[in-house]
């Protein structure tokens, strides 16, 4: 996973859950956060437990998190985030508590009165792990339109554009999907897989070609004993696991938009 796609994903994450971006250039942001992700985020269940006992009023942690320590200004203190990083991955589980589904409506301007059809898309955060003795991840946000099959990449941007509610807006009204959701997930993974089918796979032929290499120096050093031992057996397994190249699709979070057609 790039840090310029780890700024977008915490972007979205944060405007997603209501926060207020304090600063958001390239490299660095600083973001208030609402009640329930400092509560979500900051480990602070002694002042959230004493004020609402209390009944003080609450004071939420601002966040500044440096994604490219290239780019901030030196004299930013902020925490750095990469992939690894335990603050990402408490954010990728957080992800998941809070959204991992859900359901909004377009909300335009239209003359009164006049009926707006909204068109049923799903929407998918998907996170694509290649893992061999190397590890790289991409976050790909995916939509699919349910009525026509249309596939649109970096989907979530899009819908940052739009003002999005939970209540269907006044006149307007939904049309019903002709592709069922489930059916929608798995041309989105059918999509996904034809997309790697044509990605380089040098990555992938290297580390065969290493896996391949220590095997032969693990063969020789077990080569002159007929029954091979246990730790021979282990080693080999280990290999395999550290070596042989895997790619996963793993859905992070995602949910059903109604939108309104392009003019």
């Amino acid at each position: 996973m790039q840090q310029h796609e780890i700024h977008r994903f915490l972007e979205r994450y944060f405007v997603a859950n209501g926060c207020d971006m304090v600063a958001n250039v390239n490299g660095y942001m600083t973001v208030q956060l609402t009640i329930d992700l400092d509560k979500e985020l900051m480990n602070r269940p002694f002042y959230w437990h004493y004020l609402e006992k209390t009944g003080g009023t609450p004071n939420p942690m601002t966040l500044s998190l440096v994604t490219n320590p290239d780019q901030a200004p030196e004299d930013m203190k902020g925490e750095p985030i990469h992939f690894g990083s335990p603050r990402l991955h408490q954010i990728f589980h957080s992800t998941r508590n809070l959204a991992g589904y859900i359901r909004l409506y377009e909300n335009r301007y239209t003359p009164s009165g006049q009926q707006t059809p909204l068109h049923p898309w799903l929407g998918l955060n998907i996170k694509i792990s290649y893992q061999s003795n190397r590890k790289k991840d991409s976050i790909k946000s995916i939509g699919l339109n349910l009525i026509n099959g249309v596939i649109e990449e970096d989907f979530h941007s899009s819908l940052l554009s739009r003002n999005l509610t939970p209540k269907i807006p006044d006149f307007s009204f939904t049309l019903t999907p002709i592709i069922k959701p489930k059916s929608g997930v798995n041309r989105i993974q059918a999509y996904l897989y034809e997309e790697i089918k044509r990605e380089p796979v040098e990555w992938a032929e290297q580390a065969r070609k290493t896996w391949d290499e220590d095997l032969q120096l693990l063969n020789h050093f077990y080569g002159d004993q007929e029954e091979k031992p246990e730790s021979y057996f282990l080693e080999q397994q280990a290999l395999k696991e550290q070596y042989e190249p895997k790619i996963t699709i793993e859905v992070i979070n995602g949910g059903i938009f109604y939108l309104q057609q392009p003019k």
